[in-house]
């Protein structure tokens, strides 16, 4: 009896211990589990900077000016076309001495090249076959006068040995001519000929060499080319964008990669009137006086300065 009470007793107060907890979950608060509130924060102002030491950046007031736009491009020298000048033989054969190579400065006159040729050796054989028939007809012609004017001797004859004596002084100046033509020396003849510079420059070209064969001027390349450096070229490639900044005669200051810190005034000459297809740059010429140090092949760089100003910001250094 007394144990049935006291299982009674157990299974209420279980019963009564369940029903106070979910009462307990029913009556929960729901802030406590909501998520936690979002924190706005303000913008800053980015005009506004804050360092540790304001002292060490002090404050400097931008400023504005007027500048015209810059282009830079880059360029090689190269010779100016017009001044080299092909040193040729109008005779064939073969080389016998050379007296200068490429890259050696020289004067005018001075021997370049010594040609033995069979040309030379033809000329001076007919050249000397006029004279002989130059002193023959002239011969023929006095006997003629004097035969004429004794009656001895047809009008007609002596117009014959007239005619004759006039073909050959053509004969004789023709040969005269080839052979200055040809490049030999009339009053010293000689089978070989000395090829002397035209000009004074430096040789840029060399197609010879010693014991060589020259051809005859159709098919054969100059033997040197001689060029006056005392003015170069500067090509440069200009992009077609940029073309409008380019003007035929203004200056562009130039800068010599290897002489940095040297400044050079050049005249732009000409601007090329073609496109390169595959880059759509136009070729730029300009043309300076070389101060002695300027080679060809040296690269520079082009500094072309715009005709409109701009107004641009600038802040103290």
């Amino acid at each position: 009896m007394n144990g049935t009470v006291w299982v009674k007793a157990s299974l209420c107060l279980a019963f009564s211990v369940l029903l106070a907890g979910c009462g307990a979950k029913a009556t929960v608060d729901p802030r406590t589990e909501a998520p936690p509130l979002a924190v706005i924060e303000q913008d800053q102002d980015v005009n506004l900077v804050k360092v540790d030491h304001p002292e060490q950046f002090p404050v400097a007031t931008a400023t504005t000016r007027e500048a015209a736009p810059e282009l830079h491009v880059t360029g090689v020298i190269s010779p100016d076309v017009s001044r080299n000048v092909p040193v040729i033989s109008l005779a064939s054969g073969r080389v016998v001495e050379i007296g200068a190579k490429r890259g050696d400065s020289v004067n005018k006159g001075q021997l370049l090249i010594r040609i033995q040729s069979a040309d030379i050796t033809g000329a001076l054989s007919d050249y000397r076959k006029a004279l002989a028939d130059q002193v023959l007809a002239r011969a023929q012609l006095d006997r003629a006068n004097t035969l004429h004017e004794k009656g001895a001797m047809a009008k007609k004859d002596l117009e014959i040995a007239q005619d004759a004596d006039a073909k050959a002084k053509v004969d004789v100046e023709t040969t005269a001519e080839r052979l200055r033509v040809l490049g030999a020396d009339i009053n010293q003849p000689s089978g070989v000929i000395d090829i002397h510079a035209p000009v004074s420059g430096v040789i840029t070209e060399q197609n010879v060499t010693a014991s060589a064969g020259v051809k005859t001027l159709d098919n054969s390349p100059n033997l040197f080319t001689i060029a006056d450096l005392s003015y170069v070229w500067i090509l440069c490639d200009v992009y077609e964008n940029d073309l409008s900044n380019v003007h035929t005669g203004e200056y562009a200051d130039v800068r010599l990669n290897a002489y940095p810190g040297r400044v050079f005034q050049a005249r732009i000459s000409q601007i090329g009137p073609i496109l390169d297809p595959n880059t759509r740059t136009a070729k730029v010429r300009l043309e300076l006086r070389n101060p002695g140090f300027m080679r060809l092949g040296m690269f520079a760089t082009a500094t072309f300065h715009g005709l409109q100003k701009q107004i641009r910001v600038v802040v103290p250094a």
